[in-house]
């Protein structure tokens, strides 16, 4: 595992409180939707286009995604932004999370422009949200909640992006 690969993980175990599911002891909407928003603004003039999005999520520690269109990627592929309600976690993917193994696999098979994921990195940097890999989020959850009964093979990406 990289450095900063073991940073991450160290960071998604402090977050992880078995007490708080949905969202962290300390959560306000408000912020976080604030926070949302400037994210929404800077993909919207980065790609000089409108995003789709979906906020506010219920049941689920997601809080929203914004989604580049496929038209304004130089690949042709959507690029689609999850934000966790912990921590301020953010996750890039090409086309919709799941459909490649991480940004490098779809980097390498030519599905996500090199130039198009620096811009949406740039502006998460900016704002203050953490990128974690998929890679990495895909790794199986050993912490200590207790996450629903209907997932099979909990990982991260169950802990602080999925549905409860």
């Amino acid at each position: 595992m990289r450095e900063y690969e073991a940073d991450l993980v160290a960071l998604l175990r402090e977050l992880d409180d078995p007490g708080w599911l949905e969202w962290p002891r300390a959560y306000d909407r408000g912020v976080t939707g604030a926070l949302f928003d400037r994210l929404v603004t800077r993909r919207e003039d980065d790609f000089a286009t409108r995003c789709a999005t979906e906020r506010d999520t219920q049941d689920s520690s997601e809080y929203g995604r914004v989604t580049v269109p496929a038209d304004a990627t130089v690949s042709g592929t959507r690029i689609v932004v999850c934000v966790s309600k912990f921590g301020s976690l953010a996750l890039v993917c090409a086309d919709n999370p799941g459909a490649f193994l991480g940004a490098g696999e779809a980097l390498a098979e030519g599905e996500l422009d090199g130039a198009d994921l620096g811009k949406v990195d740039r502006a998460l940097a900016d704002l203050g949200y953490v990128t974690v890999p998929e890679e990495l989020l895909e790794c199986g959850y050993d912490g200590p909640s207790q996450l629903p009964w209907h997932v099979q093979r909990p990982s991260w990406w169950h802990r602080y992006f999925g549905s409860f």
